[in-house]
């Protein structure tokens, strides 16, 4: 399995013989976009990207499926994101049932939690995640995935979540996964009444608990950097370091790429 890393949650991952990219970010750094739900003030959830991608779609080619964790946020799926899930470089997109509605491809396929979908030889399962307090809209309208395959190593997307009970039982439920990749952020909109102080992704404590948790053999955080509503990455380090868990974490650079069997 090869994992590269491209920005907030975008991985490209070679596994089983499939290529897989989960939410696709490609539009130019420097761009502010509101991550606020119909009807309410933009710039109470605004957010201003601030790194390139390292790799332009041309560059990476045929996809076989996109995993897309959900697709009302523009830092999981921008303008250019969705101009690639429209075009002929992607031969699937595995996603959400309100995703799937309102993509309106024919190749999307919405899964339920605990629902799974073959992709070559590797099997995708839809894990559960809530992006956010749940009396916000759509914070229920996101997905995890794991990946299966002979020969391959486990692995855990988390996508965006906060950490629920239903997060915590699906942590325990993989125990002794082999690769954790882990959305942090510690993102909150302090602008924005009501839910200032509401959590939408992991914060560096929770993001060490769901570690202990799953006790993956790798972990590698995603999620952590180049956008302005993210809190500092360096506070997420400190914490692995502090649990012992820095060790078997590998904190990638945009473009760079680790192998793991």
């Amino acid at each position: 399995m090869k994992l590269t890393y491209l920005g907030t949650a975008s991985v490209l991952l070679e596994y089983s013989g499939q290529r897989l990219l989960t939410d696709p970010v490609f539009d130019p750094a420097g761009r502010t976009y509101s991550m606020a739900p119909a009807g309410v003030p933009e710039r109470w959830f605004a957010s201003t990207r601030s790194y390139e991608v390292p790799l332009t779609t041309e560059q990476i080619g045929h996809l076989d499926a996109v995993l897309l964790s959900h697709d009302h946020h523009r830092d999981n799926l921008d303008d250019a994101g969705r101009a690639l899930l429209r075009s002929a470089a992607v031969d699937a997109v595995i996603s959400t049932p309100a995703a799937a509605r309102r993509l309106r491809l024919t190749k999307v396929s919405g899964l339920r939690s605990g629902d799974s979908t073959a992709v070559g030889t590797a099997t995708v399962r839809a894990v559960p995640a809530q992006h956010g307090p749940r009396y916000v809209p759509q914070t229920g309208q996101v997905t995890g995935f794991g990946l299966t395959a002979v020969g391959e190593p486990s692995v855990w997307l988390s996508g965006d979540t906060v950490l629920t009970d239903a997060v915590r039982e699906a942590a325990r439920s993989m125990r002794g996964i082999d690769v954790a990749v882990i959305n942090a952020g510690g993102v909150r909109f302090p602008s924005a009444p009501l839910v200032g102080k509401a959590l939408f992704t992991f914060t560096p404590d929770q993001f060490v608990e769901v570690c202990r948790l799953a006790d993956p053999r790798v972990i590698i955080p995603v999620h952590r950097s180049g956008w302005s509503h993210f809190q500092p990455e360096n506070d997420l380090r400190r914490a692995l370091e502090a649990a012992g868990l820095l060790e078997r974490t590998r904190w990638l650079g945009l473009g760079e790429s680790t192998e793991i069997v």
